[in-house]
């Protein structure tokens, strides 16, 4: 009577292969020697290792759905791990194969590395955006090869080590049965051929070093650590493999009048006390123009305005312009420290006729206790 390889892995006859892997997973954490030391747990990982060989290979498995037995009618005295490698037992746990799983060679052509490189830039260059001539130290096509890494004349042969297969196998003996094992050829360092006769300017490599000039073009609104990406103007790959990006870092450099945020500009501006009681119109540089700010008459310190449109470009994830942000300027008033004789006779012939002898004007803002009341809860 033929086995029920689905009973033993305990799935239904319809199981996907993902469900029997699944199944076999749980199983074989629970049963394996090195976690269970019975004997009985042993004999019944046996099986179902058995059964898990049997229903991941379609060939086998449809040998079961016919109601036969592909380990024949023998199968009770025969190693059910005779040939069931190492790759197997990986496949069944992480989903692809193992060392022994036919990989194959590698391509000698691999992409290449990103590469970076900073520059500085001013409040202003990043208002306007700039384009900048930059030299870089890359890796670059081998002009003579053109990325071949043979000399002239000559070609790439199969490696003798191993055959071209990219990797070396060794078979051992364990209480699994055979195990095989996989490494890369360290002869031609798993690409399966080899270069007798390299090219006397890359060596072999299909790339050599060098430095260049390249435009960047930094647009308006970038900021500090932003950065923009030119395709295909890094490092060559191996082989002469497709460049990787260069990617230009933006390092802005502290603004003496300005501090941004965002695409907004802050400044701040000082007033004599008469200005911010008369008002005025001041001249105020921006980034772009010379605009006059309006000083109602009664300025208070602290007050700040807003100029619309006059901060920096809102710079979008597409690379767009979309808009201005706005300038916040913040006012104070400078009360002088010095006054002659005269200007303290005017001061206080001011203070009288504005009624302001007792110096203080409000001490409680509307609250009751007073300032020094206040000033004593604080520090409760």
């Amino acid at each position: 009577m033929a086995r029920d390889y689905y009973g033993t892995l305990g799935v239904r006859r319809d199981a996907t292969s993902e469900e029997i892997k699944r199944a076999y997973r749980k199983l074989a954490r629970e049963l394996h020697p090195d976690v269970n030391p019975d004997e009985s747990a042993q004999e019944k990982f046996r099986e179902v290792t058995a059964a898990y060989e049997v229903l991941s290979d379609p060939q086998k498995r449809a040998v079961v759905d016919r109601g036969g037995d592909p380990l024949g009618n023998g199968g009770a005295g025969r190693d059910p791990f005779a040939g069931f490698g190492l790759g197997d037992i990986m496949d069944a746990f992480f989903g692809g194969g193992g060392a022994g799983g036919g990989r194959g060679p590698r391509s000698r052509v691999q992409p290449g590395s990103d590469a970076l490189i900073r520059i500085e830039l001013s409040l202003e260059e990043c208002n306007t955006g700039v384009s900048r001539e930059l030299t870089v130290d890359t890796a670059v096509l081998c002009d003579v090869c053109r990325g071949s890494g043979c000399a002239e004349g000559s070609s790439p042969k199969v490696c003798d080590t191993c055959s071209g297969r990219g990797e070396i196998q060794s078979v051992q003996r364990s209480f699994l049965g055979q195990v095989v094992t996989a490494r890369a050829c360290p002869v031609c360092r798993g690409v399966g051929e080899v270069i007798p006769d390299p090219c006397r300017q890359c060596g072999g490599d299909g790339r050599v070093r060098a430095r260049r000039t390249i435009t960047a073009k930094v647009p308006p609104g970038v900021a500090d650590g932003m950065r923009v990406r030119l395709s295909g103007q890094g490092e060559v790959g191996p082989g002469g493999g497709p460049a990787g990006d260069l990617y230009v870092e933006v390092v802005e450099r502290p603004h003496p009048t300005f501090e941004r945020n965002g695409a907004d500009l802050h400044c701040t501006i000082r007033i004599p006390m008469t200005t911010a009681a008369l008002g005025s119109l001041v001249p105020l540089e921006t980034l772009d123009e010379t605009v006059e700010l309006e000083l109602e008459p009664g300025t208070q310190p602290g007050t700040e305005l807003v100029l619309t449109g006059h901060g920096l470009p809102r710079l979008r994830s597409s690379g767009r312009v979309d808009g201005r942000g706005d300038l916040h300027v913040h006012v104070e008033v400078d009360v002088p420290t010095k006054l002659d004789a005269r200007q303290t006779e005017l001061l206080r012939e001011l203070a009288s006729l504005r009624g302001e002898e007792d110096h203080v004007i409000a001490s409680s803002n509307g609250r009751a206790g007073g300032i020094f009341s206040r000033l004593r809860a604080r520090h409760r």
